[in-house]
């Protein structure tokens, strides 16, 4: 079985001291068939760790050269590592805007990117006001929902499980299922992915669907990292019959 790890940070996230070839590296130890690199388009972006939590109201800033140059660096990375382990080149979306604002600008280019991971979907302050379908258009590339109880939010919104998931599949829009346990996380799992794995009701709204999932740890701490949760999670999703979204490559 091929295990896939669709969440990993380094130090482009500026939340995390690791350097990528180490992330690789201890993915590659732990088993781990495919690894997806998601740094934080602020930290990414803004490439200054002081300024890696902007305050303010303007998301005019001009990522174009930061996100271009990241890029660039993961994709010699997937070469160095090719007979070893699949690299993928993402990046993780904020979307929330308050008094931390570092949503994704609106001129940000990020379409050339295999995949992004969205995070803040169910937020009031969110500047996808709920609307992941339309979000993913302005994203231009395969989008990811994070680290969100999508069983939570489609009740909130009045929705139907069987017909949002459908919807989402149609969309090639996938669905993380967030497996971390460090220290950047207060060591506590998401509510939501401990219990889709033990949930066969909600398994089967979902294999019925269509939809895609993808497993990440969220790692900000190399050192913290634990490839068994990674495996586990990957492993109840095959045996439900679920696909992950990479899945074959």
């Amino acid at each position: 079985m091929v295990f896939q790890d669709l969440h990993a940070h380094t130090y482009y996230s500026f939340d995390s001291d690791d350097r990528p070839e180490k992330v690789i590296e201890t993915a590659i130890a732990g088993g781990i068939k495919t690894l997806g690199i998601t740094d934080h388009n602020h930290g990414v972006g803004l490439a200054r760790k002081s300024l890696c939590y902007y305050k303010g109201t303007d998301l005019s800033t001009d990522y174009e050269q930061t996100l271009v140059r990241y890029f660039d660096h993961i994709n010699l990375l997937k070469d160095k590592y090719r007979n070893k382990i699949n690299i993928l080149r993402g990046i993780e979306v904020a979307t929330c805007v308050g008094k931390d604002n570092y949503a994704l600008p609106e001129n940000a280019d990020i379409s050339f990117f295999d995949y992004c991971l969205v995070e803040g979907l169910d937020k009031a302050n969110s500047i996808t006001k709920g609307d992941i379908f339309a979000f993913a258009k302005r994203c231009g590339c395969t989008t990811g929902i994070a680290h969100t109880d999508l069983f939570a939010f489609i009740k909130s919104i009045g929705e139907e499980p069987f017909r949002y998931f459908r919807k989402l599949a149609e969309h090639n829009i996938f669905w993380e299922i967030n497996v971390n346990l460090d220290s950047s996380h207060g060591f506590k799992a998401y509510d939501y992915a401990t219990e889709f794995l033990k949930n066969k009701e909600q398994q089967d709204v979902v294999k019925k669907s269509g939809v895609r999932l993808s497993v990440g740890f969220d790692s900000h701490a190399i050192r913290e990292y634990k490839p068994e949760r990674i495996k586990s999670a990957c492993t109840v999703i095959k045996n439900a019959g679920i696909h992950l979204v990479f899945e074959g490559i």
